[in-house]
């Protein structure tokens, strides 16, 4: 029995869902998101709720049940409160900006990494040793968040780098000096 895919959506006011099908399209104020669900699954909405519903106990079917349930509440939440994940730059000299469209690092290179906006997505950089990315589509938010971790991650010696605000860094010790025991 599917714990998750069992429990009803809510859907908050200002935000509207549309079944057609296997689409479901959900509009709210932070944008309008959609997804073909897979043809084992299908969506009903009943006054302010929304209901996945599996026809059968087939191992492949109850995981797709959680799986689309878990998807569409995710946009729900997405386009009536929206995503945001927080990026912490470490080191001397470690820096962002925001040049119109563009966040722009200065991370030890020799040159600046210049990374642009997609659509949905906006980068908000409060001081020049953090970074908000926000949006409503979950996974467009979490993959611009690793994208820009990856353009120098953290290291364990010193801890320098980019990382997540509440990533734990497992810090190394280093060489032991000649002649200690």
């Amino acid at each position: 029995m599917s714990r998750i895919g069992n429990k009803p959506i809510t859907i908050p006011a200002g935000v509207s869902v549309e079944v057609n099908g296997q689409n479901v399209t959900v509009k709210g104020p932070k944008g309008t998101l959609s997804m073909d669900i897979n043809k084992l699954i299908s969506a009903q909405v009943e006054g302010n709720t929304l209901t996945v519903t599996r026809p059968n106990d087939e191992k492949e079917t109850k995981a797709l049940h959680g799986l689309t349930r878990s998807l569409v509440n995710n946009m729900v939440v997405g386009v009536s409160e929206g995503f945001k994940k927080e990026l912490e730059i470490n080191g001397v000299g470690y820096r962002a900006a925001k040049q119109g469209k563009e966040l722009v690092m200065n991370l030890g290179f020799s040159h600046q990494v210049r990374i642009p906006e997609v659509d949905g997505i906006t980068i908000d950089v409060p001081n020049a040793n953090s970074v908000v990315v926000s949006g409503a589509d979950k996974q467009k938010v979490g993959q611009m968040a690793a994208e820009i971790r990856m353009k120098r991650p953290p290291e364990p010696y010193k801890g320098k780098g980019v990382k997540y605000v509440d990533e734990v860094i497992q810090r190394k010790e280093g060489k032991a000096g000649k002649g200690k025991k």
